[in-house]
């Protein structure tokens, strides 16, 4: 495994030597506009490998993406050998059906110290809740961004991770989404302790997503890429491509169902994905 084979995966040529904040954020970007966030696997008939070796292997070498056991676990190692004071935590992430976090932890997240401040960095939630630079680990502070203003809150040791909606541009000829927020509606995303963790950890997790039908992962097959401009995603036959702040406080949204011959294409010319075995959506 190279640092210098990921850097070129992430299209990354800047500096190497100084793990600082400007670095990170550099790095993080090209990062998740490079490497979407995907369960295709599953839906393949591959399992899903919780050892760095294999997501090197995958992410790296084969051009894919993973969900955020495999994007975080591997950015954690390209961080820490840039010199980085890196650490894994735990997330409970908030399901809106229960209105409630999870009881078990279902996600995983890297704090990042600089100089005495903490930062989070979270390259594996994918989609519209995607961060695009690192979060000071700051409560009750807005954080704005382009993808929308993201805050932590704490309480009592737990903290709270969320996002401030905006609302949605629907052409006509789109179909429209079953739900289309409020401008200043608060999305809630994942709940974290500052434990610090080990990826042996997460193994139980990595299998329990791939193996019980009650979970998302297995409902639905996935793949969201942060853009320049944006974000994309297909989720089974769904196509949709969103341009944020398209006009004041409003992102853009463009739906398109595709048809099975369109699948493979839509994942090649839009995410990079080329799969070695036919996808199921």
């Amino acid at each position: 495994m190279n640092i210098q084979e990921y850097f070129s995966r992430i299209s990354y040529d800047g500096s190497r030597k100084d793990a600082n904040l400007e670095t990170l954020t550099v790095i993080f970007q090209h990062h998740v506009q490079a490497i979407p966030f995907e369960n295709l696997s599953m839906h393949c008939g591959e399992s899903i490998d919780l050892d760095l070796e294999s997501i090197y292997n995958k992410i790296v070498r084969k051009k894919r993406g993973g969900w955020c056991l495999e994007n975080n676990y591997l950015l954690f190692w390209a961080l820490r050998g840039m010199g980085y004071d890196v650490s894994i935590l735990g997330g409970n992430s908030y399901d809106p059906a229960e209105k409630a976090y999870t009881p078990d932890i279902n996600h995983i997240l890297l704090k990042v110290v600089i100089n005495g401040s903490s930062y989070i960095v979270d390259s594996g939630f994918g989609g519209t809740y995607q961060t695009w630079q690192p979060m000071m680990l700051i409560s009750g502070k807005d954080q704005p961004q382009i993808p929308g203003i993201f805050r932590f809150t704490e309480d009592n040791g737990i903290w709270y991770f969320e996002k401030i909606k905006r609302k949605h541009y629907i052409p006509e000829q789109s179909v429209p989404l079953a739900d289309t927020p409020e401008t200043g509606e608060i999305r809630k995303i994942y709940s974290f302790t500052l434990e610090p963790r080990h990826i042996n950890d997460f193994q139980e997790l990595n299998a329990y997503l791939q193996t019980s039908p009650d979970t998302l992962f297995q409902k639905k097959s996935i793949c969201t890429l942060q853009t320049a401009q944006g974000v994309r995603a297909l989720v089974g036959w769904t196509f949709t491509e969103m341009k944020y702040n398209y006009m004041e406080d409003m992102d853009l949204v463009e739906i398109t169902t595709l048809t099975d011959e369109e699948i493979e294409k839509t994942l090649k010319d839009k995410f990079n994905i080329t799969l070695e075995n036919k996808l199921l959506p």
